[in-house]
């Protein structure tokens, strides 16, 4: 074999993990996102939550995610279970199963923690992690996000973001099916 040497080679690592052990270990339990959550609280970080399917990435999530993530020091992303999609959106979804989903949320470097939730709403997840900003797309109006009197009862702030017009994962679907 031979090795170009215009490329010096590396041991790819990301710390003393490889990445995707990096990014499995953004992957965290709702037990495990507390105790991290305490040290970040004591280290001063300012918690933003959001949370959706995010089954076919596009540039309206990217777009949504990295301003969410410019709202604080630490984005939570709560990721909806394979199961909680096919209840809400029907059985032809999701597409994308949850660990793909989740590795991939995990890949955004401004994402901190990914965690599943099953229930129909996050509610019981933005109990646990008490975010100091929620984040919504502004299809909702802040007094009707889900988990928005956990966050305003704590000191914390509800916000909304407008999406980027065109791109809609429902669309993207549309026009694959259209297209086949």
């Amino acid at each position: 074999m031979v090795i170009d040497s215009t490329f010096p080679q590396k041991e790819v690592t990301a710390g003393n993990m490889t990445y995707l052990e990096k990014l499995n270990s953004k992957l965290v339990s709702r037990e495990k996102a507390a105790e991290i959550i305490a040290d970040w609280r004591k280290e001063k970080c300012k918690i933003v939550f959001t949370n959706g399917c995010f089954d076919l990435v596009h540039k309206g999530h990217i777009d949504y995610l990295s301003k969410a993530a410019d709202m604080g020091t630490q984005l939570i992303i709560g990721l909806n279970t394979d199961a909680s999609i096919s209840r809400i959106k029907g059985p032809s979804r999701p597409i994308s199963n949850e660990s793909s989903r989740a590795l991939v949320m995990a890949a955004f470097e401004f994402v901190s923690l990914v965690v599943f939730f099953d229930e129909p709403t996050p509610y019981e997840l933005i109990k646990i992690i008490q975010p100091d900003i929620l984040v919504k797309g502004a299809d909702y109006k802040p007094e009707d996000i889900v988990g928005g009197d956990i966050v305003i009862q704590s000191g914390g702030q509800v916000s909304t973001i407008e999406f980027l017009k065109g791109y809609s994962t429902s669309a993207l679907v549309k026009r694959i099916i259209d297209n086949s």
